[in-house]
């Protein structure tokens, strides 16, 4: 990169770093996010509410697209650099001002969805201006490494999240974290907040718009231009397949995997974050690797090893991932046969936004108490009271029975009550250790197949559009992919294992969803490498008009 060049992509990533920092802080921080604001709930509960408050982030990403994407191409592609990197500084800094359930009741969980669809609402406008910027800017054979260094620091950004929280862990203490700690990493954002801001304003226009402007050819209703056609309807569907499919691996490889480890695997949070905060500074290069290969043999080929590989190997390396960092539950899970025999009309599905429900009965406690332990289970439908089946041991309902199911796991082999001996990492030559070095390598695998899809992913929905329309074009269909499906993931994920008793049985969901977003990528994705941005026009258009290359 020359020096404007090295200016542009610098200034971007610093920027769009502190903004993904922002957003998967609370992501890194789910299970304190949980016991803090929905502490009137069981385990799982508090686990599955706090995802989908980090949902919430996602399911408004569409709107936002819709009203920063416009901006964009009406106004510039730096002044919604601007302004979505203070309202998502401002958000967050609010997250950590917050009172918690204890202190004000229901209104705590509001006032943090709020925040969360602020930052959603930001987060949505910085992907398609900062893609539709440096994409821009970059030279048609290198486009892919230069978008390869934005897109990689949402990697970057986990990474980071994931070092303040261990840093501000390590001064104030476990105890004093899950207390007060947490609020820290929230509030300092500010910092960065204030740098990124004078950063940004010193960047000039993107190239291409201010010739656009020049020659009065911008679009004036870039939302009705970006669905004008046949074409272009098509291509905006397979943007919208494309981000969906990537988004699977992307957040299972990252805010899923997190939260499994620390709530169903049993492993300290202090581990999962030291691990995670290595490999996804690992996944950050990765990506910028898997950018700069695709500038050399096609996005098509990244992508979909991306994919497929993920699709292939999730099941073998999570249940590696179980049996390595926690082999006395893998012990017990595969060895030790658990059932409830209930009434259906007893067991309630344990999901209740409007907190309404109670979950009482004898099936939901008994279900409440295996799925806190990360115990297998199936369920048969009976008339009766309720009874659960521990191999040959008869638990039955009644105000005895947490006391006595939990004898019976401990006595058939389950390391119940947070007893299992899991990977532990309490200083640096920890991380060499043969059973802890094996985990964060597995992990490794599944980031750096998410890599392989997002960079070549995003650096394709750019080069499939026109100036006059790109940010809207790729921003619309990329949120809306997200956030249908990415964001949502861990949340399903989690509510299915809770229902069903198995984490491998809530797998199938990613798995096939990605199987079928590479089958359909695969007979409509275009190649398009090499494209020369400022002659771009849609393949399909017109029979005689192919996507132009530019080879200078």
């Amino acid at each position: 990169m020359n020096k404007q060049e090295l200016k542009v992509v610098g200034a971007s990533a610093i920027g769009t770093a502190f903004e993904w920092y922002d957003f998967f802080l609370y992501a890194a921080l789910v299970p304190v996010i949980g016991s803090n604001f929905f502490s009137g709930y069981g385990a799982t509960a508090q686990t599955v509410f706090a995802l989908l408050t980090f949902a919430a982030g996602f399911i408004v990403r569409p709107i936002g697209a819709l009203v920063f994407a416009r901006i964009t191409d009406l106004v510039g592609r730096k002044v919604v650099f601007l302004m979505t990197l203070v309202l998502m500084g401002v958000s967050t800094v609010a997250v950590g001002l917050l009172p918690t359930a204890d202190s004000i009741g229901i209104l705590a969980p509001i006032l943090l969805v709020t925040c969360r669809i602020l930052q959603g609402l930001a987060v949505s406008g910085e992907f398609g201006a900062a893609v539709t910027y440096v994409s821009e800017y970059a030279p048609a054979r290198q486009r892919g490494f230069f978008v390869g260094w934005l897109t990689g620091t949402t990697a970057l950004a986990f990474s980071l999240s994931l070092g303040v929280q261990l840093l501000v862990q390590t001064i104030v203490g476990a105890d004093a974290f899950e207390q007060w700690g947490w609020r820290v990493p929230f509030i300092i954002s500010v910092v960065p907040l204030v740098l990124s801001v004078w950063i940004r304003s010193k960047l000039n226009e993107s190239p291409l718009f201010l010739k656009m402007k020049k020659e009065g050819t911008r679009t004036k209703a870039p939302l009705r231009e970006a669905f004008g056609s046949r074409a272009r309807v098509r291509m905006v569907a397979i943007v919208f397949v494309m981000a969906a499919a990537q988004s699977f691996i992307g957040y299972l490889s990252t805010v899923y995997m997190v939260t499994t480890m620390k709530t169903y695997l049993k492993t300290d949070a202090f581990t999962v974050n030291a691990i995670f905060m290595v490999i996804m500074l690992i996944g950050f290069f990765l990506c910028v690797l898997a950018c700069w290969v695709s500038d050399r043999i096609g996005r098509r080929p990244v992508l979909f090893a991306g994919l497929g590989l993920a699709a292939v190997l999730v099941f073998p390396i999570t249940d590696a991932i179980v049996s390595t960092a926690n082999p006395e539950l893998a012990r017990a899970q595969e060895t030790v046969s658990v059932t409830i025999q209930a009434d259906p009309a007893e067991c309630s599905f344990q999901f209740n936004p409007a907190g309404t429900a109670t979950f009482t009965s004898d099936c939901d406690q008994a279900r409440n108490v295996l799925q806190s332990n990360s115990v297998t289970f199936d369920r048969q439908d009976t008339i009766g009271p309720t009874k659960v089946l521990v191999n040959d041991t008869e638990v039955f309902g009644g105000p005895q029975m947490k006391d006595e199911l939990l004898a019976a796991l401990k006595t058939a082999g389950y390391p119940v009550d947070g007893s299992a001996n899991t990977i532990k990492i309490t200083g640096i030559g920890d991380f060499f250790d043969g059973p802890v070095l094996t985990v964060a390598l597995l992990l490794l695998a599944l980031v750096a197949f998410a890599q392989m899809a997002q960079g070549p992913a995003a650096t394709a929905m750019a080069e499939v559009f026109p100036t006059r329309v790109r940010a809207t074009a790729l921003s619309i269909p990329y949120q809306l992919g997200v956030g249908m499906f990415g964001g949502l993931l861990p949340a399903t994920m989690v509510a299915i294992g809770a229902e069903v008793g198995s984490i491998t049985t809530a797998l199938w969901y990613p798995v096939g969803a990605m199987a079928l977003g590479l089958l359909i990528l695969v007979f409509t994705l275009p190649e398009t490498k090499g494209v020369d941005l400022a002659e771009v026009r849609l393949a399909g258009d017109t029979a005689e008009e192919p996507l132009v290359r530019q080879d200078s």
